[in-house]
C-alpha cells in the first residue's frame, strides 16, 4: 500500500495539517503538490490498494476552483481517500462536501474526513499558531482510528456535512501588489499556483486570474508583496467576531 499526500497548500497551513495525519498513518508516502502548475496531474495513477490524503484550504466555504480542476485530473482507480479541509477559524461551510464529490468523480472511495483549523492566510492574527499541540494530538488519535478502519477493510462512507448544490463562490478581491522593495527576482511568478504573475515582469498581475491565495506574499524573500492595508483592516474587523473563539477539529469516520 502506498500513501499519497495530495495537497493544495499555497501558504503552508493545509500542508501542516496533512502532514500531521500522514505521519501517523502507515505506508510509504508519495507527495503530490497541487499548487505546481507545471505538473502533469493526469500522470498520477493510484491503485485500489492505495490510500490518499486529499487536502485543500477552504476559500469562502468552497474548494479553490483550481484545486477542483487538478484533483479531477487524478486517476483514483478506487483508492481510499481521507478528505481534509483547512480553514482560518471562521467556517468551512460546503468545502468538505464539494471535496467529497470531486474525489468520487476522480475515482476515489471516501472513508474519512477532517475539517481542521490553521492560521488564516490573509488575516493572520486569527488562528495564529494553529495547528497547535492540541490539534496535533487530536489528529494523531484520529489517524489511529482511520488506520484501524483501513486494517479492518472497512470502506464505509462517513456522513459529511454540507449543501448540494454548494453555496455560490465569491470573488477573489484581495490581490497582493509589489512594493518598492521588489527586485524582480521572479520567485513569486514561479510559485504562483495559477500563473497570475507575469514571468518577465513580476510587477504585472492578472487580477482576474489571482485567487487571493497569498502564496506570493508567503514566498517572497524580501517581503515585497502586500495587500492593501485598508482592505486588510476591513477584513480583520469583519472577521473579528466570528473568528475569535477557538474552533476544534471536526472528525468524520
Amino acid at each position: 500500500m502506498k500513501l499519497y499526500d495530495i495537497v493544495f497548500s499555497p501558504t503552508g497551513g493545509t500542508q501542516k495539517v496533512a502532514t500531521l495525519l500522514t505521519d501517523a498513518l502507515e505506508g510509504e508516502v508519495t507527495r503530490v503538490d497541487l499548487t505546481d502548475s507545471k505538473q502533469d496531474f493526469r500522470a498520477v495513477q493510484l491503485t485500489q490498494e492505495d490510500v490518499a490524503v486529499l487536502s485543500v484550504p477552504s476559500y469562502g466555504g468552497r474548494v479553490p476552483a483550481v484545486a477542483v480542476e487538478r484533483i479531477a485530473m487524478l486517476n483514483g482507480h478506487d483508492a481510499r481517500a481521507i478528505l481534509v479541509c483547512v480553514y482560518g477559524n471562521r467556517a468551512y461551510e460546503d468545502t468538505l462536501v464539494e471535496l467529497e464529490d470531486v474525489a468520487k468523480q476522480a475515482g476515489f472511495r471516501v472513508i474519512a474526513a477532517v475539517a481542521a483549523v490553521a492560521e488564516h492566510s490573509i488575516a493572520r492574527q486569527f488562528a495564529s499558531g494553529r495547528p497547535d499541540t492540541q490539534d496535533a494530538t487530536q489528529l494523531s488519535e484520529f489517524a489511529k482510528q482511520i488506520q484501524g478502519k483501513l486494517s479492518a477493510g472497512n470502506a464505509a462512507e462517513p456522513a459529511i456535512p454540507g449543501n448540494r448544490p454548494c453555496k455560490k463562490a465569491g470573488g477573489a478581491g484581495m490581490v497582493p501588489k509589489p512594493t518598492k522593495a521588489c527586485i524582480q527576482c521572479g520567485i513569486c511568478a514561479e510559485k504562483c499556483p495559477v500563473q497570475a504573475i507575469d514571468q518577465e515582469n513580476s510587477k504585472k498581475v492578472d487580477e482576474k486570474a489571482c485567487i487571493s491565495c497569498m502564496r506570493c506574499v508567503s514566498v517572497c524573500p524580501h517581503a515585497a508583496r502586500k495587500v492593501s492595508p485598508v482592505l486588510l483592516s476591513a477584513v480583520g474587523l469583519a472577521l473579528k467576531k466570528v473568528c475569535s473563539e477557538r474552533k476544534d477539529c471536526e472528525l468524520f469516520l
